[in-house]
């Protein structure tokens, strides 16, 4: 023996056993509260390398009619690059910043939410925190999508009355 109690298996107690399971408003509580950003469109996300040029970011928001790009290094989300960036920090210096990494100007540390966060969540990252954008992120870290109030909105439509 290890001079540890022994604990008699019938007086276990299942701490669940008078759970009453949440009562929401409406649908679209339990589904803000609930259900999670998985279960919403989070993709397709265009992204780039920290080391992408300038140019290249704003020709990439350009061509693919986008209004942000997740910006990676190695499978690493470290910022986001959006066409406000583009207009606060390079359009009046474009000639001279172009050909600089897109690292140097991106949003670092953006407001992000995990896959299996509730979709309150990503409504929270949009209305709460200001952002248009969040990114999505996987479990393991790693960069899943992102989400938009347009995205959010399209899974909430069912719910709304």
């Amino acid at each position: 023996m290890n001079g540890t109690p022994q604990s008699d298996p019938d007086d276990f107690k299942d701490p669940l056993n008078n759970y009453e399971p949440t009562q929401y408003a409406s649908e679209l509580h339990r589904v803000l509260a609930e259900e999670a950003i998985d279960d919403m469109q989070s993709t397709p996300s265009a992204q780039v390398t920290v080391d992408t040029s300038i140019r290249g970011a704003t020709e990439m928001l350009s061509e693919l009619k986008v209004s942000s790009l997740l910006v990676v290094k190695g499978e690493t989300l470290v910022g986001i690059f959006t066409e406000r960036d583009v207009l606060e920090k390079v359009a009046e210096n474009y000639a001279a910043l172009a050909d600089q990494p897109v690292g140097e100007v991106m949003s670092a540390d953006p407001t992000v939410v995990y896959e299996t966060d509730p979709v309150g969540m990503a409504l929270a990252g949009i209305a709460v925190a200001g952002h248009r954008h969040v990114p999505v992120l996987k479990v393991d870290g790693t960069v899943m999508g992102i989400v938009s109030p347009k995205r959010v909105l399209r899974h909430l439509s069912p719910y709304l009355d």
